[in-house]
């Protein structure tokens, strides 16, 4: 009888090699050191866009054929999924940099009182005022800037435009950055972020929802609807029918909740099952725990709470022992500028109280599946080949040094990007 043939291995376009240590984030949540799936002197293999194998150097040469393998030398290194934010406010008008120094030693009025425009609505009155091709070229360096920390997903929303043209506008920008730049854009409609003044609120409610969903749906700019659930925002019954016409319209749901209120948008998120929820510094015990019984992926923004002097920081040992799914983002808009997901990290391990190894998952697994995607964010046979490669020896010496960017190189789709 002939001897079975071996199945031909896969060929692979890229070897990465020597690392410290390889972080997969494919580890289950309640796996020790929790999903950060550290192996040791790691190396990955990728073909194409994909990755084949990773593990020991050892078993990624057994398992593919790497003879014609583009090196990527990581000695010493770190390698680790590229970061996914799940939470940024990317296209944006002008900026609020005089309001945000003011703020600093005043208080809103008394900026007000100096005649400096403050909050969403000054935004909104820049961003109108600005054409789509003026809002992309600005847009752009922020991505570059990202990239250059890490990011290869970000989550970008509109609701700096509040009236339909401007906010197809600013979604429409969202799809040019997507199809121009190496990061992937998750586009979120959020024309539910504050109510502009000159429109009843009822009446600007029915017009997200009797004009604005039927437009972004019918041109396809966006696979989600966010909503400002909070006090002196949009109630519990608005957010409600904003969301519920949202998922009737095909777009799937997330929802700013309780960042500066308990008003019940946690347990709004579990009734209506979001894909995510942000913020919750003011959500209960209780509603954390439905929220994990739905499935809901609760996301932690360390950096816009430090930017805007926030008083209640989220102490993140209840997200974990609640159960939850934690993402990570950065919420980077004109309130709070930050582009960084390495300081993302280093902040909610030391401010939010997360190990490295839960802030790890959240900026990546947890970010991932606060978008929706099952296909990134992890290093595991199949999945998206976006990775990076940090200049220091571990996961903990990254959290250690506070605002150094330890980012040398990204991989995106199977190729070297920055």
């Amino acid at each position: 009888m002939a001897s079975a043939i071996p199945p031909a291995r896969p060929i692979a376009d890229m070897l990465v090699t020597g690392a410290s240590e390889v972080l997969t984030c494919a580890a289950p949540a309640d796996a020790p050191g929790p999903g950060a799936g550290r192996i040791p002197g790691g190396a990955v293999a990728v073909g194409g866009a994909r990755v084949l194998a990773v593990g020991t150097e050892a078993h990624v040469r057994e398992a593919c054929d790497c003879s014609a393998a583009a090196v990527v030398d990581a000695e010493g290194c770190v390698v680790a999924p590229g970061f996914v934010d799940a939470h940024t406010h990317l296209v944006f008008g002008g900026s609020r940099v005089r309001e945000y120094a003011a703020r600093l030693t005043r208080s809103r009025e008394q900026v007000e009182e100096l005649g400096i425009q403050t909050g969403i609505m000054a935004t909104v009155a820049m961003t109108r005022s600005e054409d789509a091709d003026t809002l992309f070229a600005a847009a752009s360096p922020r991505l570059d800037e990202m990239l250059a920390h890490g990011t290869t997903t970000a989550e970008s929303k509109s609701g700096y435009g509040l009236d339909v043209s401007s906010e197809l506008k600013l979604l429409q920008v969202n799809r040019r950055l997507h199809d121009s730049h190496a990061i992937d854009i998750v586009s979120t409609f959020m024309g539910a972020h504050d109510f502009p003044p000159d429109r009843p609120r009822e009446a600007y409610v029915d017009e997200v929802i009797d004009e604005m969903i039927p437009r972004v749906v019918d041109e396809g700019l966006a696979g989600f609807c966010d909503v400002f659930c909070d006090e002196g925002y949009y109630s519990i019954e608005q957010s409600r029918r904003i969301l519920e016409a949202g998922l009737a319209a095909g777009l799937a749901a997330k929802i700013h909740a309780d960042q500066y209120s308990d008003l019940g948008g946690g347990d709004l998120a579990a009734d209506l099952g979001t894909v995510s929820a942000d913020h919750l510094n003011f959500t209960r015990a209780a509603g954390l725990e439905r929220m994990a019984a739905a499935g809901v992926v609760a996301v932690l923004m360390p950096l816009i709470d430090f930017a805007v002097g926030h008083p209640k920081p989220i102490r993140a040992r209840g997200w974990v022992d609640a159960g939850l799914e934690i993402g990570l983002g950065t919420d980077l808009c004109p309130g709070g500028y930050s582009v960084s997901m390495p300081l993302a990290i280093q902040f909610a391990c030391r401010w939010n109280g997360l190990s490295p190894e839960e802030a790890l998952r959240a900026a990546t697994v947890g970010s991932a599946r606060a978008c929706g995607l099952e296909d990134r964010g992890s290093i595991a046979p199949g999945a998206i080949a976006d990775l990076q490669v940090w200049d220091v020896p571990s996961l903990e010496d990254m959290v250690y040094r506070i605002g150094h960017n330890p980012v040398r190189s990204v991989i995106k789709n199977g190729k070297v990007v920055a």
